[in-house]
């Protein structure tokens, strides 16, 4: 059986390839870089291109069974909005499309707990939809709309299961979608200035490899036109701070810096960004989303699926050693 996975150079992306890998499976791997850079070798199949280029989606698709839809726009900003639009929102109905086509078997589609909205006070689970009253960035309209669509194929028979992770944290490649890594790197080196907003605010926090794991389990295990939320244990930032001085001796940081402070620098970085094209280190949409609840309950994942999670303790200990060590090689 060929897999055919988008989204391959992710963070996420790489851990569900290792997995599959793991099992013997034969995987087919959409990669818009240069083939010398892909980290498996030739144990896995090429499909040269991104999920703008319908060609090299059918390509990608051809004799596939089963596909993993988890390429994503995740960045914090773009000069070209657009972007996020093209990637998250016209890229899922092209996909589903040409799957149909193809005849794909099952369609697995990785959506994300930011398209379900801000919980602030609640939990959210798979059957919460954003209220698109208004969006904090482009990410979060466009992986709301992404949901929409995928939920509007799934209501009209696709072979489609779709897949909300929590924030997704732990060791892996530094992409734009592992940001509590970078955070615990800054720790480590001691260069966060400080905690935006009340640090109070409660988000879901799930293991890579747990989501990983749950991705399979959801392949094997999942109904058609079903959706399962992948979490893990609710924190808020003050408690992950101090959990990662208990880990490593390291001070957490105690200035609290107002969200509206921080939206200023934001927006100040996002003006520079303009004039030079770098991408800035901070967007005000960005700071919003410090001064919001994201909390999923996995309930149904681990009643119909056998989804089991790690502890933040355990899971940011490991992070925390392979931080270590990442940091360690780049000085060598």
């Amino acid at each position: 059986m060929t897999v055919f996975v988008t989204g391959a150079s992710g963070y996420l992306g790489r851990a569900v390839i290792g997995r599959l890998l793991e099992r013997g499976e034969r995987v087919r791997c959409l990669w818009r870089g240069d083939p010398a850079d892909v980290p498996w070798g030739d144990r896995v199949e090429i499909a040269r291109g991104d999920v703008t280029d319908a060609g090299a989606l059918r390509r990608g698709l051809a004799g596939a069974e089963v596909v993993f839809h988890m390429a994503a726009c995740v960045k914090t900003w773009a000069r070209d909005r657009a972007l996020f639009d093209r990637v998250n929102v016209e890229a899922v109905e092209r996909l589903l499309e040409g799957a149909r086509a193809a005849g794909v078997r099952r369609v697995l589609y990785t959506s994300s707990f930011i398209a379900l909205g801000p919980t602030d006070g609640r939990v959210a689970d798979e059957t919460t939809r954003h209220p698109g009253d208004r969006y904090r960035n482009d990410y979060e309209r466009t992986k709301a709309l992404g949901l929409a669509r995928a939920r509007a194929a799934a209501a009209s028979g696709a072979p489609l299961v779709i897949l909300i992770p929590g924030v997704i944290y732990g060791p892996g490649a530094l992409t734009d979608g592992n940001h509590v890594a970078k955070i615990v790197r800054d720790f480590l080196r001691r260069r966060l200035p400080g905690v935006p907003g009340s640090g109070k605010r409660l988000w879901t926090y799930a293991y890579v490899d747990d989501v990983a794991r749950g991705h399979l389990l959801a392949r094997d295990r999942g109904l058609d036109g079903a959706a399962y939320a992948l979490g893990g244990e609710d924190a808020d930032l003050n408690g992950v701070l101090a959990l990662l001085e208990e880990l490593t001796g390291v001070p957490a940081p105690k200035r609290h810096l107002p969200i509206a402070l921080v939206k200023a620098l934001g927006a100040g970085e996002v003006a520079v960004a303009r004039l030079t094209g770098r991408v800035p280190l901070l967007t005000p949409g960005v700071a919003e989303i410090y001064d919001h609840e994201w909390r999923i309950s996995s309930e149904t994942a681990r009643r119909a699926l056998g989804y089991e999670t790690t502890t933040l303790r355990d899971g940011l200990g490991r992070t925390v050693e392979w931080a270590r060590r990442d940091l360690l090689g780049r000085r060598a």
